[in-house]
């Protein structure tokens, strides 16, 4: 079956004055050609591009992701802050409306938390622009505490949905 093929397109290079080394060559370009078509023409006809998608993410009081408070003494040093911060990579040309609740539970979480949040903040992002905040946590009691921050997004009737995006922080207070 190749044999043919190849005699087949050597007889053609022969009719149009192609020697044979010359005739494999137009071969191998013809052949480059109508792949690189089909690819093409894949890519563009089947090509999505990504899903949009919602980030959060905290940082400890400097801004990095280093130095998380996780041992804290009751009413001594159990006041901290950290940097809340939530990236839309949503598309499209309009604002994207959020909600990040912060909710501080003392059993493991299972998302979205259902304990009421200590603190909300309300905020809307164009297209992949970021939006950060300094939140300030106090855990007095002694016991371990997960801190959570849940991102909700509103949707197009206006309500808010859980992204299934956080960012929790396992902090000891002891005595």
């Amino acid at each position: 079956m190749i044999q043919r093929r190849l005699e087949r397109v050597t007889s053609i290079g022969r009719k149009i004055g192609l020697n044979d080394e010359k005739g494999y060559a137009v071969a191998i370009l013809i052949v480059l050609i109508i792949v690189s078509a089909l690819v093409a023409g894949y890519y563009l006809v089947f090509n999505t591009p990504p899903a949009g998608y919602n980030t959060i993410y905290i940082l400890d009081a400097q801004k990095q992701a280093v130095n998380y408070p996780v041992s804290l003494v009751a009413n001594q040093n159990s006041t901290f802050d950290l940097w809340i911060g939530v990236v839309n990579n949503m598309g499209g040309n309009g604002n994207q409306s959020y909600q990040v609740l912060v909710k501080i539970t003392s059993n493991p979480p299972s998302f979205p938390v259902n304990v009421q949040p200590t603190q909300t903040y309300d905020l809307s992002l164009r297209n992949t622009a970021t939006w950060q905040t300094e939140s300030t946590i106090t855990l007095n009691q002694v016991g371990n505490y997960w801190v959570v921050f849940e991102l909700w997004h509103q949707n197009s009737a206006g309500t808010y949905d859980f992204t299934n995006d956080e960012a929790d922080l396992n902090v000891q207070v002891t005595s």
